[in-house]
């Protein structure tokens, strides 16, 4: 009797190599036109890292701020770009927890702008089947930041009154429909009536336009002269000074982004001692400690998201060699909401 056939082996599984894509670079600090379009070679993941091929790409302030060089020391040449959504496509060894094919957006390392890269595993957070790839992009580093913002800079209470500068931007937006949610009472500042409207959609009781209204004078009257409990305060040099101006006694100032320049050095008896404010810098780096603690903030956004209590829709898309032009808009306060990148 013949002898059974030996079962074929197992296809070996196919080698990874590294690919070309196209990415942005930067050789020296400045306007827009300093982000330029080349080619560059992309490796293969090693022990802990995942390679993923980006399908959206996240447009935040920071973008600009490193592109200035304003946030942080940028070495040059370098990348820019905070997220990325897109499809695993190679997996290095000791990676548990993620599937080739699987959708992710990543965050961090400043090098977003590309069509592909290579992050560390701890940088990937795996997108919900309901979530397309450009609503999260759009939604996973302003959402996360309202999150930190709302619950472990200050927990936001029912009842209390908030300012938020930039209330129709991509951040504000978000933060609104929170705020909405948990019961605050929300007073936000914009640049245009257009901008006005959109800030009111997104459950800001107060709007104040800052081409005709100025803030502490508004402000006062809409809190009886009192001040408000918090002001979140991205913008920086042009509303400095209205800020301190308008917050309560005992109440807190939380500066997170300087969209219109760096804020001036705060002289604590002269600026914050009249009304014993409260002050801090906040920034992500120094709450989204671990992978662990983003995934959380991630998990709480999602859950918002998919119950309806925040909805969050992209309002701008430009293609990925076109970044400068969508920096001069969002810097030119020409955007509202969400931008997202297409490579």
């Amino acid at each position: 009797m013949p002898a059974k056939k030996k079962a074929a082996k197992a296809a070996a599984p196919k080698k990874v190599e590294p690919i070309k894509a196209k990415a942005i670079r930067i050789f020296e600090l400045g306007a827009p036109e300093v982000m330029k379009f080349v080619e560059v070679e992309v490796p293969v993941p090693g022990p802990g890292q995942v390679r993923v091929r980006h399908t959206a790409i996240g447009v935040n302030l920071a973008d600009t701020y490193n592109r200035k060089g304003e946030h942080h020391g940028v070495p040059l040449p370098s990348g820019l770009g905070l997220e990325a959504a897109g499809v695993i496509e190679a997996i290095g060894p000791r990676v548990t927890g993620f599937k080739v094919g699987e959708h992710v957006v990543g965050m961090g390392g400043n090098d977003a702008y590309c069509e592909a890269r290579v992050y560390s595993a701890g940088q990937l957070i795996k997108l919900p089947k309901w979530l397309d790839d450009r609503t999260a992009v759009a939604a996973l580093a302003k959402g996360t930041t309202v999150q930190y913002l709302f619950n472990d800079v200050r927990k936001l209470k029912r009842g209390e009154v908030i300012l938020f500068h930039a209330a129709a931007g991509g951040v504000g937006q978000i933060a609104g429909q929170w705020a909405k949610a948990v019961g605050a009472r929300m007073i936000g500042t914009v640049s245009t009536p257009e901008k006005a409207k959109i800030a009111k959609k997104c459950g800001y009781t107060h709007i104040i336009d800052l081409s005709k209204q100025n803030i502490t004078e508004e402000v006062m009257k809409l809190t009886n002269g009192q001040g408000v409990d918090v002001i979140y305060d991205s913008n920086g040099k042009d509303t400095w000074d209205d800020t301190l101006k308008s917050v309560k006694r005992r109440g807190m100032v939380v500066t997170f982004g300087s969209a219109s320049g760096a804020p001036p050095a705060v002289d604590l008896h002269a600026n914050l001692g009249q009304r014993s404010v409260y002050f801090i810098r906040a920034t992500s780096v120094n709450f989204f400690t671990d992978p662990t603690i983003r995934r959380k903030s991630a998990a709480e956004l999602f859950k918002r998201m998919k119950a309806g209590v925040v909805k969050v829709k992209v309002n701008h898309v430009y293609a990925l060699k076109d970044v400068a032009q969508a920096h001069r808009d969002l810097e030119g306060r020409k955007t509202t909401g969400s931008i997202v990148l297409i490579p």
